[in-house]
């Protein structure tokens, strides 16, 4: 569990570094990187 939460964090910052060109793109990237948390963490229980 602790390897897939480093993983997903992982995931999410490079998200963020990769695709933030704005404050609007910032918080689109934060609610993808929520979204594929949720997706993940619903697929593991």
């Amino acid at each position: 569990m602790t390897r897939l939460i480093a993983l997903l964090l992982l995931a999410g910052t490079a998200m963020l570094a990769t695709g933030c060109n704005t404050i609007a793109g910032a918080g689109e990237d934060i609610s993808k990187g929520g979204n594929a948390i949720t997706n993940s963490a619903d697929k593991a229980k």
